[in-house]
């Protein structure tokens, strides 16, 4: 079988997620859509499309999503808020919905609920269903807002008997704010937001808030029988050569339900070893995947959850696994810096009173230190914010 080295891999993967060339307003729905921008921290979206169109200001990235509505924010892969265009709503939310027999994303926790209150997760997501579509003329400020106005709604149609039940402080940690049948909602509303019943409007403040599809939109979300194929395309075009349980990890699908969506282009895949192991990458990538490897922008500062960084073989990025806790953690990740598509070590920013201080942390010497300077600078203006300091 073919083998590919890591520098080709990279070379391949930074082109797909659009970061080997500077890009021009009029791409911005085919970057963003390129494989989905997760908005976690709130603004992670902004900064990785500022890494993909640097001359594009925060004001009108916020107008594409908020005015315009060319893109949309819901939750999505893994049941983290993500940003993609309206128009591929199909791939983003409707091809991860789980089928007979699959469980959905993010819910395994609300089993306790469910044996709490002795009913299923079906018969509480139908009564759910029947009321989220309030959320038609609705705008709510705040997730535990939205939870418990929910779980409001849908309490008369409990028998009396499971409202009790319903109404008692929340098991989760939150009982003085959440009752039991918000944090079952809370469950809930990953399977809701891929049914396109609610998605995140225009932010209040430092306050999310909600809405549904159909209200935001203006039309109810179009379903598309090929919405599975696209989202495997879009995973294999931006991260192959992968495997199957890479593409179960990047959507936070179960494994039944990832093997259904990834064997719908099983004939469209070519296997290849990479470090001696089976990968499988996209037929029509082959030329640009196995071509010389090529770094038009060699050195990049990407926020720390890049969609370039979700890559589920950390190693193609930095060989050391001895580094790999200083690059991804289980919150807040430091932004990474990137030379020619490695990893080369990490930067944080400390924000306070419209001014920042950049720390940048490298593993290996680099000589462009004054184009790591001017990378800074771009992003204190990117973020309308006085760079005070750089320390590398």
């Amino acid at each position: 079988m073919t083998e590919i080295s890591a520098e080709q891999i990279r070379s391949f993967r930074l082109c797909s997620h659009h970061l080997n060339s500077v890009n021009q307003k009029a791409d911005i729905t085919e970057l963003v859509g390129a494989c989905g921008m997760m908005n976690t921290p709130p603004g992670a979206w902004e900064t990785a499309l500022f890494n993909r169109v640097p001359d594009r200001g925060l004001s009108e990235m916020e107008h594409m999503l908020y005015e315009d509505k060319t893109l949309l924010q819901a939750w999505s892969l893994r049941g983290t808020p993500a940003v993609f265009p309206v128009s591929e709503s199909d791939v983003f939310l409707s091809a991860l919905v789980a089928e007979n027999g699959e469980p959905w994303i993010y819910t395994a926790g609300v089993a306790s609920a469910l044996d709490f209150l002795r009913m299923s997760f079906n018969e509480l997501f139908d009564i759910l269903k029947l009321v989220i579509t309030n959320l038609d003329d609705k705008m709510i400020i705040g997730k535990v807002a939205l939870d418990q106005t929910l779980a409001d709604w849908m309490s008369p149609l409990l028998s009396a008997e499971k409202q009790e039940l319903w109404n008692k402080p929340s098991m989760y940690g939150s009982p003085d704010s959440q009752t039991v049948g918000g944090a079952v909602v809370s469950f809930m509303l990953r399977p809701c937001a891929l049914n396109g019943l609610v998605v995140f409007g225009k932010r209040n403040g430092v306050s999310p808030v909600f809405t549904s599809y159909k209200s935001w939109t203006g039309h109810s979300l179009k379903t598309n029988e090929d919405a599975t194929k696209k989202l495997v395309r879009k995973f294999l075009h931006c991260y192959g050569p992968a495997t199957i349980d890479n593409f179960i990890s990047w959507s936070g699908c179960s494994g039944k339900q990832g093997r259904r969506i990834w064997e719908t282009i099983a004939d469209e895949m070519e296997p290849v070893n990479v470090f001696g192991k089976k990968t499988f990458y996209l037929t029509t990538d082959k030329d640009r995947l196995f071509s010389s490897a090529s770094f038009q922008r060699e050195l990049l500062l990407l926020g720390g959850h890049d969609p370039f960084l979700d890559q589920r073989d950390r190693f193609i990025l930095q060989y050391d696994k001895s580094l790999h806790k200083h690059i991804w953690k289980t919150v807040s990740n430091p932004g990474a810096i990137i030379h020619c598509g490695e990893i080369i070590g990490v930067w944080t920013g400390v924000k306070k009173n419209k001014r920042v201080k950049i720390k940048m942390d490298l593993w290996t010497k680099t000589h462009d230190t004054k184009k790591l300077r001017d990378l800074a600078e771009d992003y204190a203006v990117f973020r309308q914010l006085k760079l005070e300091s750089i320390e590398i």
